[in-house]
């Protein structure tokens, strides 16, 4: 008799076991669906509005081709999703949560003995594999599709100044003034490499530089020049300084390390970041800026899950409630994130923050304020 009491109750808990299981990929099914539209949504709303404001900028301001511009923006395409995974992640919980408890179906599980923590588990799974799965991107290809996509705008820069196949032509640079600036003599041009070059740097006040060389070109280091000598003349022709070189790199004329160091950390996973802090000697105001972004690398992963804690208890709609509130109170949300983190990451480069405390405040207050609503929401009756 005890046996096949026992045996009864092993039946039960595995027909239990089997009833959740399915409960858990029902609930999975819809929000991965969710999600995956979620990101689509907001990866092409990103690229609609910032990306092609950045894309008419390069062409119209540096002159760079629309086919290398567009290349340049695919490059950035991963680090714009590890942006939007915490995005997607919240409007599929919000959205799949509320449309279950618009139908009653979260008030048929509860009356089963389904709690919310049981329905919110396989959410929270999902998010944390999400938000692993952020930082593999963010650690391991982000990098190296910033730094491709900051060598070919460099590249780019420099080749719109390359008139292939000329021969005994002249291009100039000038001050903002109008005055003359630099000035490039080029013998032939063949295969975008210069031949026969005299560059005429007035560029320094006080002295000129001038620059002979067999062959140049250009590089996203610079301007590549081939067996040739650069000169230093003062203002009243005396030669202050010659020399001889095989190959040297000058950084004149193309330059776009500042706007294109802005992403410097970027280029950088976590360990080659933060060895980087350690062995570089930088300015207070950088070594700000780099300590931020490092702890950024987690504090964003982190936000996918932080969104769920926050989502669930707010996609609970009240009885009384008969319409879809879930895309609603995921914009909002969104908007407030992105809001509290623009300007705590504002206040930590100025210094007003620590920057730990810059990179994590919005976690740390979206967790404060998901606790207490998930709280509430789990252990008293609404």
């Amino acid at each position: 008799m005890f046996k096949n009491k026992f045996i009864d109750i092993l039946a039960s808990l595995e027909s239990k076991y089997n009833n959740l299981k399915i409960l858990d990929k029902y609930i999975l099914k819809q929000v991965i669906e969710m999600f995956l539209m979620g990101v689509f949504v907001f990866t092409t709303i990103i690229f609609a509005s910032d990306t092609f404001i950045t894309l008419i900028k390069q062409i119209a301001k540096f002159g760079i081709p629309f086919k290398v511009a567009f290349i340049i923006i695919l490059l950035n395409l991963p680090a714009v999703i590890v942006m939007t995974i915490p995005m997607g992640v919240l409007l599929s919980t919000v959205m799949t949560l509320n449309r279950l408890s618009l139908s009653s179906e979260i008030t048929v599980m509860r009356a089963c003995g389904i709690g919310l923590n049981r329905i919110a588990k396989p959410i929270f799974i999902f998010a944390i594999v999400m938000a692993l799965s952020s930082f593999f991107i963010n650690e391991t290809i982000v990098p190296v599709m910033t730094k491709q996509a900051k060598d070919l705008a460099l590249w780019a820069l420099g080749q719109k100044n390359i008139p292939d196949g000329k021969q005994n032509f002249v291009f100039k640079e000038l001050n903002d003034g109008g005055s003359l600036k630099r000035l490039f003599y080029v013998g032939y041009c063949e295969k975008k490499t210069l031949h026969n070059v005299t560059v005429l740097d007035n560029s320094k006040d006080g002295t000129i530089q001038v620059l002979q060389a067999r062959e140049g070109k250009t590089s996203p280091k610079g301007w590549e020049f081939e067996k040739g000598a650069a000169y230093t003349i003062a203002n009243d022709g005396q030669v202050l300084n010659t020399t001889l070189f095989d190959t040297s790199v000058v950084k004149f004329g193309l330059d776009l390390s500042k706007e294109m160091n802005k992403n410097v950390a970027k280029e950088m996973n976590f360990p080659k970041l933060l060895k980087f802090l350690t062995n570089s000697k930088l300015s207070q105001k950088d070594r700000q800026v780099y300590t931020i972004e490092l702890f950024d690398k987690i504090a964003l992963p982190v936000t996918t899950i932080v969104f769920v804690l926050l989502g669930v208890p707010l996609a609970i709609t009240p009885p009384r409630v008969r319409y879809n509130r879930g895309f609603l109170f995921s914009i909002l949300i969104i908007f407030a994130y992105y809001l509290v983190r623009a300007l705590s990451l504002s206040f930590g480069e100025a210094g007003s923050l620590a920057p730990f405390l810059a990179a994590w405040l919005p976690n740390i207050i979206l967790t404060v304020w998901g606790t207490c609503l998930y709280y509430k929401k789990v252990y008293t009756i609404s």
